[in-house]
């Protein structure tokens, strides 16, 4: 068979050139919650659209380290696995974060004593479900001295059943002390800059999301010692309102468009709500695409607006130019 090291050679030399085109496609990772009805929600989702999803949040019950499932998180595995979407589950969250008994239980399970315990159980968490990885957003006091270390310790029990790790961070709540030893253990980091102002500063209206807010936060990670490749830039679905239309929780850009049609197309509407509209998250996209980034990650993807004026279809068509 005189052809068949030739057509060998060939057959690797393709698999290798399209191997490395999928890995150079821009991530598209979207976190879902699983507070809200998964069952009605999982069928409804473009997964073409997406690369990465992860849910929202799973704890520990208790000092042992177990941790919660939802049983509706099934639904959504299922449908994401046969779209051929990675699925994560979350830890941490930002209200798990805030709150002082699970902080407390938190940073016990990842001391030195109970460490290795509690990796065994997430890893065994993650093989059981059949997850593709585990995502850590453990955010601002949530982050201590034993964060370095746990991340550490995940990643040598999650890569050789090569499953991913990942973690959401923010530069101004807790970024810096995030350890460089943990960002080398991570396959990407889903980069949080949103939140730059929000209700807990109700004299400080403004865009919370801007694109320069974007770009800082780009400049820092990298800055960090961050290859450009495991970064993806977090781009918000929601927004915050101020003045005659301040309150604690946040504003979908879903329910945003039925009260306000412009919200397609300008960051501000009402007295006062600043969000991210189809242009600023197209803005973001060409950011990534630009600088040669490793994607974009949506918060929360439940807050998008079906058809024609969904954030997802403006950043999915703006990535593939």
């Amino acid at each position: 068979m005189p052809f068949a090291t030739p057509f060998r050679l060939l057959l690797a030399t393709m698999t290798l050139i399209l191997t490395s085109s999928l890995q150079a496609q821009p991530k598209v990772v979207a976190y879902v919650p699983n507070w809200i009805d998964l069952k009605a929600f999982a069928p409804q989702i473009d997964y073409a659209k997406l690369t990465h999803i992860n849910i929202a949040f799973e704890n520990p019950l208790d000092a042992n380290g177990a941790l919660s499932f939802n049983a509706d998180n099934k639904q959504l595995i299922t449908q994401a696995h046969a779209h051929a979407v990675k699925i994560l589950v979350s830890i941490g969250g930002g209200s798990a974060s805030e709150n002082a008994a699970m902080r407390a239980r938190y940073f016990a399970l990842i001391s030195p004593t109970k460490r290795a315990a509690f990796v065994t159980q997430l890893a065994a968490y993650v093989s059981t479900h059949n997850l593709d990885g585990l995502d850590v957003d453990l955010e601002g006091p949530a982050i201590n001295q034993d964060y370095g270390p746990f991340i550490q310790e995940l990643a040598s029990a999650l890569k050789p059943k090569h499953k991913l790790l990942t973690a959401a961070l923010s530069q101004g709540y807790g970024g810096k002390d995030v350890p460089a030893t943990a960002l080398a253990q991570f396959d990407f980091i889903n980069v949080m800059a949103y939140d730059a102002t929000g209700p807990w500063q109700p004299k400080k209206p403004g865009q919370h999301s801007s694109l320069e807010f974007a770009q800082s936060n780009v400049d820092y990670w990298l800055q960090r010692g961050l290859p450009k490749d495991k970064l993806v830039l977090g781009v918000p679905f929601y927004g915050w309102g101020f003045g005659k239309a301040f309150r604690e929780n946040e504003y979908r850009y879903a329910d945003l468009l039925k009260t306000y049609p412009s919200a397609i197309s300008t960051d501000q509407v009402g007295d006062i709500i600043w969000f991210n509209s189809i242009p600023t998250v197209q803005a973001k996209a060409k950011l990534v695409l630009d600088q040669k980034l490793g994607g974009v990650m949506i918060w929360s993807l439940d807050s998008d607006a079906p058809g024609e004026n969904s954030l997802l279809s403006a950043l999915h068509a703006a990535l593939q130019k």
